[in-house]
């Protein structure tokens, strides 16, 4: 930082060493003039230089240092500035410094533009770069990065799809990742479909797989629909899809009974769905008339010799055994309009399920739900046979038992994934009406999964 220059001021008198102060044009005990006094010479920085023990040849031991001799006078050329480093000295470990380290034309030691010879080693002019990773590609300077390719419609196969998901030749709409969707894990497989009538895939499903404390093997399935007259049924189902997998899959390992964890499941599921409820008063302000997210939701958990199921809603399980001989059966009773009717013995199930009302859902996971009454039961199959869990995207083609165990592969225990394919592929086949959501389980849970090519 710059600084303006000051006098020097005198800090006693010249004459009897008697202290003065700044300012002061006599001196207070002998009358000292003090305005006489000369300016100081001109101050100069002093650098201390360390010379070897001996001396040198041109100077005295009381010297330190031998000082070149002096230009003769009158030889018309002005005298050659000296710096301190070109004369001889030592390290700091006291070694004499070397010629290139102290000479005048000063070497590596030698700071440029200071002629001061520092004993330190030379440094590189710039400290190397590290290499560049050679995995990452070089894009040069003001290079834009090279733009995805262009995504081809899958209707008419020339146009571009805009960023709506759009074809900006034909104007179809593109397949979203929630339009076809399919999962297995180990020995259980899903597989869930947009249909061929809605806009979107309001079904969500959950399969996974674990061990009860014992080592036996677990697998389990959940599959969720959503209620299309609800606001984000989408939402609904998948959180309820996955927070009863979740449940399912730490509270097996932990020695739950399988059907009180199926219970536990279901209650967890209608908490994740009441909870996109919780929203502000002003979020519903532009649709006060739509009902809070809501779905239906059924599950299955198969272990080595046991099978239990879980259902809120139309949604359903059926029991389909690899001998075509013995019969199907249906595990689960709907909570609809229908299943009310045949109940109360007021219609034959063929006259409900004809009627229109027939699958209004009595029972589902929502805040708007009347109470919740998840339904459990346990069965103890005597043969080996597959589970099929479904929306009524899928039953409504195939309702009866008898009519699943048709169109279900017969097998479809060993390729599970495959078999889901079919099974929703009959369903498109018939029209296609509702999204179609299939997870096909083989019983019992063997450790290893079967292949599903």
């Amino acid at each position: 930082m710059s600084q303006m220059p000051q006098q020097a001021a005198l800090s006693k008198c010249p004459s009897c060493a008697e202290p003065v102060e700044s300012g002061d044009l006599f001196c207070g005990a002998c009358g000292y003039d003090l305005s006489v006094v000369p300016a100081p010479p001109q101050d100069h920085p002093t650098l201390t230089m360390t010379s070897s023990a001996t001396g040198s040849a041109t100077g005295s031991a009381g010297d330190g240092v031998g000082w070149p001799a002096p230009e003769p006078e009158g030889s018309g050329t002005p005298p050659a500035a000296h710096l301190p480093a070109d004369l001889p000295g030592t390290d700091s470990g006291g070694s004499p410094l070397s010629e290139h380290e102290a000479g005048p034309q000063g070497g590596a030691g030698q700071q440029a533009g200071s002629g001061v010879s520092f004993d330190r080693p030379a440094e590189p002019e710039e400290y190397p770069l590290q290499a560049p990773d050679p995995r990452v590609a070089e894009i040069p300077e003001n290079t834009a990065a090279p733009e995805e390719p262009a995504q081809v419609c899958v209707a008419c196969r020339a146009g571009r799809v805009d960023s709506d998901g759009y074809c900006e030749n034909c104007g179809h709409a593109q397949p979203r990742e929630r339009d076809h969707v399919e999962r297995e894990s180990g020995p259980v497989a899903a597989v869930s479909d947009r249909g061929l009538r809605h806009h979107r895939n309001e079904d969500a499903f959950t399969v996974g797989r674990t061990t009860l404390p014992d080592g036996t093997p677990a697998v389990l399935a959940i599959v969720c629909d959503g209620v299309s007259s609800a606001t984000r049924p989408d939402d609904a189902s998948t959180a309820a899809s996955r927070a009863a997998g979740d449940t399912l899959l730490a509270a097996l390992p932990r020695g739950t009974h399988p059907q009180t964890a199926m219970h536990e499941a279901i209650v967890a599921a209608a908490q994740a769905v009441n909870e996109l409820a919780e929203e502000p008063a002003t979020a519903r302000e532009h649709a006060p008339h739509q009902n809070a997210p809501a779905c239906t939701i059924v599950g299955a958990v198969v272990t080595a010799g046991l099978l239990v199921v879980g259902w809120v809603g139309d949604s359903r399980v059926y029991w389909v055994p690899d001998d075509r001989g013995a019969p199907a059966a249906r595990l689960t009773e709907d909570d609809s309009w229908a299943a009310q009717m045949v109940a109360a013995g007021l219609m034959s199930e063929a006259e409900a399920y004809a009627d229109e009302r027939a699958h209004a859902i009595t029972g589902w996971l929502g805040a708007d739900a009347y109470e919740l009454e998840p339904h459990t039961a346990s069965f103890k199959p005597d043969r080996s046979g597959v589970v099929v869990v479904c929306t009524d995207g899928l039953w409504n083609y195939a309702e009866t038992a008898e009519e699943m165990s048709e169109v279900v592969p017969p097998d479809a225990a060993t390729r599970p994934l495959h078999s889901a394919r079919v099974l929703v592929g009959h369903a498109l086949d018939g029209g296609g009406h509702d999204n179609v959501t299939v997870a096909v389980v083989p019983f019992p849970a063997s450790p290893q999964g079967a292949g599903s090519a």
